[in-house]
Protein backbone atom coordinates (compact mmCIF):
# COMPACT_ATOMS: atom_id res chain seq x y z
CA UNK A 1 0.00 0.00 0.00
CA UNK A 2 2.94 2.57 1.13
CA UNK A 3 4.62 1.72 -2.26
CA UNK A 4 1.32 2.35 -4.42
CA UNK A 5 1.20 5.64 -2.16
CA UNK A 6 4.83 6.68 -3.09
CA UNK A 7 4.46 5.61 -7.01
CA UNK A 8 1.16 7.76 -7.87
CA UNK A 9 2.68 11.33 -7.41
CA UNK A 10 5.85 9.84 -10.03
CA UNK A 11 3.02 8.77 -12.47
CA UNK A 12 1.34 12.62 -12.50
CA UNK A 13 4.99 14.23 -12.37
CA UNK A 14 5.52 12.28 -15.75
CA UNK A 15 2.52 13.19 -17.05
CA UNK A 16 2.88 16.88 -16.20
CA UNK A 17 6.46 16.60 -17.65
CA UNK A 18 5.13 15.25 -21.00
CA UNK A 19 2.77 17.73 -21.03
CA UNK A 20 5.01 20.58 -20.89
CA UNK A 21 7.15 19.13 -23.50
CA UNK A 22 6.02 21.84 -25.87
CA UNK A 23 5.55 24.80 -23.34
CA UNK A 24 4.18 27.68 -26.03
CA UNK A 25 1.56 24.70 -27.09
CA UNK A 26 0.12 24.31 -23.56
CA UNK A 27 0.05 27.61 -22.64
CA UNK A 28 -1.39 29.24 -26.07
CA UNK A 29 -4.09 26.16 -25.03
CA UNK A 30 -4.62 27.90 -21.89
CA UNK A 31 -5.07 31.53 -22.39
CA UNK A 32 -7.65 29.74 -25.23
CA UNK A 33 -9.38 28.30 -22.40
CA UNK A 34 -9.31 31.33 -20.49
CA UNK A 35 -11.37 33.37 -23.43
CA UNK A 36 -13.59 30.29 -24.12
CA UNK A 37 -14.91 30.82 -20.34
CA UNK A 38 -14.69 34.29 -20.67
CA UNK A 39 -16.82 34.80 -22.86
CA UNK A 40 -19.42 32.71 -21.70
CA UNK A 41 -18.78 34.69 -18.73
CA UNK A 42 -19.67 37.91 -20.71
CA UNK A 43 -23.05 36.05 -22.19
CA UNK A 44 -24.16 35.82 -18.33
CA UNK A 45 -23.21 39.27 -17.46
CA UNK A 46 -25.12 40.67 -20.98
CA UNK A 47 -28.44 38.64 -19.69
CA UNK A 48 -27.84 40.15 -16.46
CA UNK A 49 -26.84 43.78 -16.84
CA UNK A 50 -30.46 43.59 -19.79
CA UNK A 51 -32.90 42.10 -17.39
CA UNK A 52 -30.92 43.19 -13.77
CA UNK A 53 -31.13 40.02 -12.13
CA UNK A 54 -32.26 36.56 -13.49
CA UNK A 55 -34.76 34.47 -11.16
CA UNK A 56 -33.46 36.86 -8.21
CA UNK A 57 -29.67 36.51 -8.75
CA UNK A 58 -27.71 39.80 -9.46
CA UNK A 59 -24.59 40.37 -11.51
CA UNK A 60 -22.01 39.60 -8.62
CA UNK A 61 -24.11 36.54 -7.50
CA UNK A 62 -24.11 34.75 -10.76
CA UNK A 63 -20.61 35.64 -10.94
CA UNK A 64 -19.84 33.82 -8.10
CA UNK A 65 -22.13 31.11 -9.20
CA UNK A 66 -20.24 30.97 -12.26
CA UNK A 67 -16.36 31.05 -10.67
CA UNK A 68 -17.48 28.28 -8.51
CA UNK A 69 -18.86 25.80 -11.02
CA UNK A 70 -16.02 26.38 -12.92
CA UNK A 71 -13.63 26.08 -10.12
CA UNK A 72 -14.82 22.92 -8.88
CA UNK A 73 -15.21 21.44 -12.38
CA UNK A 74 -11.74 22.17 -12.76
CA UNK A 75 -10.95 20.04 -9.85
CA UNK A 76 -12.90 17.25 -10.58
CA UNK A 77 -12.11 16.91 -14.09
CA UNK A 78 -8.45 17.41 -14.07
CA UNK A 79 -8.80 13.80 -12.22
CA UNK A 80 -11.50 12.19 -14.33
CA UNK A 81 -12.42 13.23 -17.60
CA UNK A 82 -9.84 12.70 -19.68
CA UNK A 83 -9.06 9.41 -17.94
CA UNK A 84 -11.98 8.20 -18.37
CA UNK A 85 -12.98 9.52 -22.18
CA UNK A 86 -9.47 7.50 -23.23
CA UNK A 87 -11.22 4.24 -21.57
CA UNK A 88 -13.61 3.66 -24.42
CA UNK A 89 -10.38 3.73 -26.67
CA UNK A 90 -8.64 1.19 -24.05
CA UNK A 91 -10.97 -1.33 -23.91
CA UNK A 92 -11.83 -1.37 -28.12
CA UNK A 93 -8.38 -1.64 -28.32
CA UNK A 94 -7.25 -3.90 -25.64
CA UNK A 95 -4.95 -2.22 -24.15
CA UNK A 96 -6.62 -1.97 -21.02
CA UNK A 97 -5.81 -5.55 -20.72
CA UNK A 98 -2.37 -5.10 -20.48
CA UNK A 99 -3.09 -2.59 -17.52
CA UNK A 100 -5.31 -5.00 -15.26
CA UNK A 101 -2.15 -6.88 -15.07
CA UNK A 102 0.52 -4.05 -13.46
CA UNK A 103 0.30 -4.31 -9.37
CA UNK A 104 -1.85 -1.41 -9.10
CA UNK A 105 -5.10 -0.49 -9.03
CA UNK A 106 -6.45 0.07 -12.64
CA UNK A 107 -8.32 3.30 -11.33
CA UNK A 108 -5.70 4.85 -9.39
CA UNK A 109 -2.80 4.19 -12.51
CA UNK A 110 -5.58 5.88 -14.84
CA UNK A 111 -6.03 8.71 -12.83
CA UNK A 112 -2.55 9.78 -11.39
CA UNK A 113 -0.77 8.96 -14.74
CA UNK A 114 -3.34 11.13 -17.24
CA UNK A 115 -3.40 13.69 -14.35
CA UNK A 116 -4.10 16.83 -16.65
CA UNK A 117 -2.62 20.25 -16.64
CA UNK A 118 -4.73 21.20 -19.04
CA UNK A 119 -7.40 22.46 -16.12
CA UNK A 120 -5.14 25.31 -14.91
CA UNK A 121 -6.54 27.88 -17.38
CA UNK A 122 -10.05 26.70 -15.71
CA UNK A 123 -8.54 26.96 -11.95
CA UNK A 124 -7.02 30.82 -12.47
CA UNK A 125 -9.99 32.22 -14.55
CA UNK A 126 -11.94 30.30 -11.58
CA UNK A 127 -9.91 31.76 -8.97
CA UNK A 128 -9.79 35.43 -10.02
CA UNK A 129 -13.67 35.53 -10.52
CA UNK A 130 -14.53 34.27 -7.47
CA UNK A 131 -12.33 36.54 -5.82
CA UNK A 132 -13.31 39.68 -7.80
CA UNK A 133 -17.09 38.27 -6.95
CA UNK A 134 -16.53 37.96 -3.01
CA UNK A 135 -15.19 41.47 -2.93
CA UNK A 136 -19.22 42.53 -4.13
CA UNK A 137 -21.45 40.24 -2.59
CA UNK A 138 -22.67 40.90 0.69
CA UNK A 139 -21.67 37.76 2.19
CA UNK A 140 -22.42 36.79 6.29
CA UNK A 141 -18.44 36.90 6.73
CA UNK A 142 -17.59 33.85 9.59
CA UNK A 143 -15.54 31.16 10.02
CA UNK A 144 -18.60 28.48 9.78
CA UNK A 145 -19.34 30.07 6.52
CA UNK A 146 -15.93 29.88 5.01
CA UNK A 147 -15.72 26.07 6.48
CA UNK A 148 -19.14 25.68 4.46
CA UNK A 149 -17.91 27.33 1.49
CA UNK A 150 -14.50 25.21 1.04
CA UNK A 151 -16.55 21.80 2.34
CA UNK A 152 -19.07 22.45 -0.37
CA UNK A 153 -16.31 23.16 -3.02
CA UNK A 154 -14.66 20.07 -2.45
CA UNK A 155 -17.93 18.25 -2.70
CA UNK A 156 -18.83 19.65 -5.71
CA UNK A 157 -15.62 18.62 -7.36
CA UNK A 158 -16.36 15.27 -6.17
CA UNK A 159 -19.20 15.29 -7.67
CA UNK A 160 -18.07 16.03 -10.93
CA UNK A 161 -15.21 13.52 -10.95
CA UNK A 162 -17.81 10.36 -9.38
CA UNK A 163 -20.00 11.40 -12.63
CA UNK A 164 -17.36 11.46 -15.28
CA UNK A 165 -16.13 8.56 -13.58
CA UNK A 166 -19.38 6.21 -13.91
CA UNK A 167 -20.02 7.59 -17.72
CA UNK A 168 -16.57 5.71 -18.35
CA UNK A 169 -17.15 2.78 -16.59
CA UNK A 170 -19.46 1.96 -18.94
CA UNK A 171 -17.39 1.16 -21.40
CA UNK A 172 -16.21 -1.64 -19.29
CA UNK A 173 -19.41 -3.22 -20.18
CA UNK A 174 -20.93 -1.87 -23.30
CA UNK A 175 -17.62 -0.80 -24.90
CA UNK A 176 -19.03 2.36 -25.92
CA UNK A 177 -19.57 5.70 -23.58
CA UNK A 178 -18.07 8.41 -24.90
CA UNK A 179 -21.74 9.17 -26.53
CA UNK A 180 -22.90 10.00 -22.69
CA UNK A 181 -20.24 12.71 -22.74
CA UNK A 182 -22.55 14.72 -24.54
CA UNK A 183 -25.75 14.22 -22.30
CA UNK A 184 -23.20 15.18 -19.37
CA UNK A 185 -22.21 18.64 -21.13
CA UNK A 186 -25.99 19.90 -22.01
CA UNK A 187 -26.84 19.59 -18.28
CA UNK A 188 -23.56 20.86 -17.14
CA UNK A 189 -23.75 23.72 -19.63
CA UNK A 190 -27.09 24.33 -17.28
CA UNK A 191 -25.52 24.21 -14.11
CA UNK A 192 -24.16 27.18 -14.64
CA UNK A 193 -27.31 28.89 -13.60
CA UNK A 194 -29.63 28.87 -10.63
CA UNK A 195 -31.76 25.96 -10.46
CA UNK A 196 -35.06 27.66 -9.85
CA UNK A 197 -35.22 28.92 -13.35
CA UNK A 198 -35.58 25.67 -14.77
CA UNK A 199 -38.88 24.10 -14.77
CA UNK A 200 -39.53 20.91 -12.24
CA UNK A 201 -38.68 17.98 -13.72
CA UNK A 202 -35.31 19.34 -14.95
CA UNK A 203 -34.41 20.61 -11.38
CA UNK A 204 -35.37 17.05 -10.24
CA UNK A 205 -33.64 15.40 -12.66
CA UNK A 206 -30.15 17.43 -11.77
CA UNK A 207 -30.83 16.34 -8.02
CA UNK A 208 -31.12 13.02 -8.60
CA UNK A 209 -30.26 11.34 -12.11
CA UNK A 210 -27.44 13.66 -13.24
CA UNK A 211 -26.87 15.48 -10.03
CA UNK A 212 -25.35 18.30 -11.74
CA UNK A 213 -26.88 20.75 -9.51
CA UNK A 214 -24.59 20.32 -6.61
CA UNK A 215 -21.65 21.52 -8.62
CA UNK A 216 -22.69 24.96 -7.91
CA UNK A 217 -26.17 25.82 -8.02
CA UNK A 218 -27.68 24.14 -4.40
CA UNK A 219 -24.21 25.40 -2.90
CA UNK A 220 -23.94 29.21 -3.66
CA UNK A 221 -27.60 29.22 -3.04
CA UNK A 222 -27.15 28.12 0.12
CA UNK A 223 -24.17 30.37 0.98
CA UNK A 224 -26.57 33.22 -0.05
CA UNK A 225 -29.47 32.55 1.98
CA UNK A 226 -31.61 31.65 -0.92
CA UNK A 227 -34.50 29.26 -1.34
CA UNK A 228 -33.17 26.28 -2.83
CA UNK A 229 -36.51 24.28 -4.96
CA UNK A 230 -37.37 20.81 -3.60
CA UNK A 231 -34.22 20.47 -1.33
CA UNK A 232 -35.75 23.30 0.69
CA UNK A 233 -33.80 23.22 4.16
CA UNK A 234 -32.39 20.40 3.53
CA UNK A 235 -29.95 22.02 0.66
CA UNK A 236 -27.37 22.90 2.65
CA UNK A 237 -26.60 19.43 4.08
CA UNK A 238 -27.48 17.72 0.72
CA UNK A 239 -24.95 19.81 -0.79
CA UNK A 240 -22.08 18.65 1.54
CA UNK A 241 -23.09 15.04 1.34
CA UNK A 242 -23.73 15.00 -2.74
CA UNK A 243 -19.87 14.82 -3.24
CA UNK A 244 -19.52 11.39 -1.03
CA UNK A 245 -22.03 9.82 -1.99
CA UNK A 246 -21.82 10.07 -5.60
CA UNK A 247 -17.34 9.60 -5.00
CA UNK A 248 -18.99 6.05 -2.82
CA UNK A 249 -21.67 4.88 -5.84
CA UNK A 250 -18.60 5.59 -8.69
CA UNK A 251 -16.42 3.20 -7.17
CA UNK A 252 -19.48 0.41 -6.30
CA UNK A 253 -20.08 0.90 -9.87
CA UNK A 254 -16.63 0.92 -11.21
CA UNK A 255 -16.14 -2.58 -9.71
CA UNK A 256 -19.24 -4.14 -11.17
CA UNK A 257 -18.05 -2.85 -14.24
CA UNK A 258 -15.20 -4.11 -13.61
CA UNK A 259 -15.82 -7.25 -12.45
CA UNK A 260 -18.37 -7.80 -15.81
CA UNK A 261 -15.62 -6.41 -18.20
CA UNK A 262 -14.98 -9.25 -20.82
CA UNK A 263 -11.59 -7.95 -22.05
CA UNK A 264 -11.30 -7.28 -25.44
CA UNK A 265 -12.77 -9.97 -27.42
CA UNK A 266 -15.81 -9.43 -25.61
Amino acid sequence: MLRTLRILPRLALMYLRSQLEYRGAFWIDRVAQVITYASSFAVIWILADRFGTIAGWNWSELALLFSFHLLGYSLGACMSFTQMRQLEEAVRLGTLDTLLTKPISPWAYMVFSGLNPGYTGHALLGIVMMGWALSIVAVPWSIGWVAYFLASLISAAMVTGAVLTMIGATALIWTRSNHLYSLFFGFWELSRYPINIFPTAIQATMLSFVPLGFMAAVPVAVLLGKPVPILGDWAGPAALLAGPFFVALAMWQWRYALDRYQGAGG
